[in-house]
């Protein structure tokens, strides 16, 4: 079905492993292949999935992944939220750019909302940028109270308060040896 080459992660995987983590401890499903993306994606029932572009980043470290999983702990929240991570998942990210946002630059961070694989709402990086997680976080959550109708919070408010943010930039992160 795809005719994608595989490429490898650029960062070392046990490097960046505290920045998928960071998501995946509220809830989020990672997409780590073109083939689960469109398995996602491509549902057309009317639900919505919150889909973050993650990054080594400064900026993905300080605004948009403490944004995305305060915001996921709004009373509403999407049907589905989900990660695919720049320079990691590479033929994920890619696919992901070329099916789902080929009108928008790419940009990582980023974070969209899609129903039936089009997107209502993308908040690409140079509007993460020198905003706070709580400026970023506030915009996502407006956007859940228009477009989405599934009960939050992802996670019970004391599992939340034992979240760890991954602060770590690209520039400190080892390359991939493979």
């Amino acid at each position: 079905m795809f005719n994608i080459q595989s490429k490898l992660p650029i960062y070392d995987p046990e490097a960046v492993q505290p920045m998928r983590d960071e998501l995946k401890f509220v809830g989020f499903e990672e997409l780590l292949t073109p083939e689960k993306v469109e398995e996602v994606l491509s549902v057309k029932d009317d639900s919505t999935t919150l889909v973050v572009i993650n990054s080594v980043c400064g900026c993905a470290a300080g605004s948009a992944r403490p944004a995305a999983t305060e915001a996921v702990q709004n009373d509403l929240i999407p049907d589905r939220i989900t990660t695919v991570f720049a320079g990691q998942d590479r033929d994920a990210v890619d696919y992901f750019r070329s099916n789902y946002l080929a009108q928008y630059p790419p940009s990582s961070p980023s974070i969209a909302l899609l129903k039936n694989g089009k997107v209502l709402h993308i908040l690409p990086r140079h509007q993460i940028e020198g905003r706070t997680h709580e400026e970023i976080a506030a915009e996502l959550k407006n956007v859940f109270s228009q477009f989405t109708s599934k009960k939050g919070p992802s996670i019970s408010a004391e599992k939340y308060k034992e979240l760890v943010h991954a602060r770590a930039c690209g520039s400190k992160i080892p390359l991939n040896e493979n």
